[in-house]
């Protein structure tokens, strides 16, 4: 029997990967509401639309304030350190250490350095002198060469073998004499005392976009506040004044073994404001955490140290040095925080897209009733039509008789 050309046509419309090609470009599919009389459906699509209703309320508007515009915090911050130390030692007798003493350098951005321990070389001059055994011991198998640095010399080697004391020999150098002997840190601290200084820490804050200024002097405090607080967490959280020592301890660390080695802490002081309440509830909170890494099991070249000297030229002009490694704490002052306040542009757009997540229930609905309800079958055929347009296709060939 012969097909007629005409349904020839039309299956090749309807079959094989030709006709896929076919329908997705000249289908075309409507939405077609159906209504399901069923509890189970109506309730799992209430409860999806609640779930939504209470992500775009709690979450995208209370929590994240999505109705706010927000800006970051710009701040600048000063620091001044007070206190006064007495030392008694061999080497220096009784000293006294104020603020000129143990704050180096005098001024530093967004941070400052308390001196906490020392290791003094005095009178040292530029001359030769035997290198430390540690770096280079000598002998007639291991000579010395002349004109060698090595990476822990403390100067340049002549190529002479000379003794140290009276077991070894090490290589002669040219260099600052005596040289320098770091291999005892004083323990306890040399300037212990330091957890009793105080600084006094001024921040002044700015975000830009809303033209908002803040600092960390609150207007309620007085002068003579000023004089007679320090910073407690529970009874005055507001005061900028902090005791060294508070602040180790507030950190989890103990200032006695931290002041031997040195270390890093960090002051954090945030600024999180909502600009839509008076700008007097805007307000610092201060936090407190040890930055340098030290771990107990792997405790190389631990805590925080440097060095420098203080330079001195006798009546006959020969120049001498007193060389310092210093140990101590280096306190940086951290701030951050963001400002919000009320834009109608931001509070639009979450809106729309929290309707627009309405949506998402329907779907979901439909995915579960058409897949996995046990009258799918029946829901889909209620759901879905299926139109042929015969007058587009050409009813004469592909369809049935009128």
């Amino acid at each position: 029997m012969t097909i007629p050309a005409g349904e020839r046509r039309c299956a090749m419309a309807r079959d094989g990967c030709c006709g896929q090609v076919y329908s997705c470009i000249f289908d075309y599919d409507t939405p077609r509401i159906a209504l399901i009389k069923s509890r189970k459906i109506g309730f799992l699509n209430r409860f999806i639309q609640l779930g939504i209703l209470a992500y775009v309320i709690g979450w995208v508007f209370i929590w994240e304030k999505g109705y706010q515009e927000f800006d970051t915090v710009v701040s600048s911050v000063t620091s001044k350190v007070k206190g006064v130390a007495v030392t008694n030692t061999s080497e220096l007798g009784v000293k006294i250490w104020d603020v000129a003493d143990y704050i180096i350098p005098a001024q530093e951005e967004n941070a400052f350095f308390v001196m906490t321990n020392l290791i003094l070389t005095q009178n040292q001059t530029q001359g030769y002198c035997p290198e430390l055994p540690e770096n280079s011991v000598c002998s007639e198998k291991q000579p010395c060469t002349p004109g060698y640095v090595g990476k822990q010399s403390n100067g340049v080697q002549t190529g002479k073998c000379v003794p140290y004391n009276s077991t070894v020999n090490t290589c002669e150098i040219f260099a600052w004499c005596p040289v320098e002997n770091d291999t005892h840190v004083p323990d306890p601290a040399f300037l212990n005392g330091a957890e009793n200084f105080t600084v006094l820490i001024k921040n002044n804050i700015w975000y830009p976009k809303f033209q908002a200024f803040k600092r960390n002097i609150l207007s309620n405090i007085s002068s003579s506040y000023l004089k007679s607080c320090q910073y407690d967490k529970v009874n005055h959280p507001f005061c900028p004044i902090f005791r060294l020592g508070s602040i180790v301890k507030e950190a989890g660390e103990t200032f006695s073994d931290m002041a031997v080695q040195g270390g890093v802490m960090g002051i954090q002081i945030n600024w999180d404001c909502d600009l839509d309440w008076k700008l007097t509830y805007c307000v610092p909170k201060y936090s407190f955490r040890r930055l340098d890494n030290r771990e107990i099991d792997h405790n190389v070249s631990p805590g925080y140290n440097f060095r420098f000297a203080k330079y001195f030229k006798d009546s006959n002009g020969v120049e001498s040095r007193s060389l310092m490694k210093v140990y101590g704490i280096r306190f940086d002052i951290l701030v951050f925080g963001t400002a919000g306040k009320f834009d109608i542009i931001p509070t639009m757009i979450n809106i729309g897209s929290g309707a627009a997540l309405f949506g998402v229930a329907t779907v979901l609905c439909d995915m579960i009733v058409f897949h996995f309800f046990k009258k799918r079958h029946y829901y889909r055929e209620k759901k879905y039509k299926y139109v042929e347009d015969y007058d587009e296709l050409g009813g004469s060939e592909c369809g049935s008789n009128p």
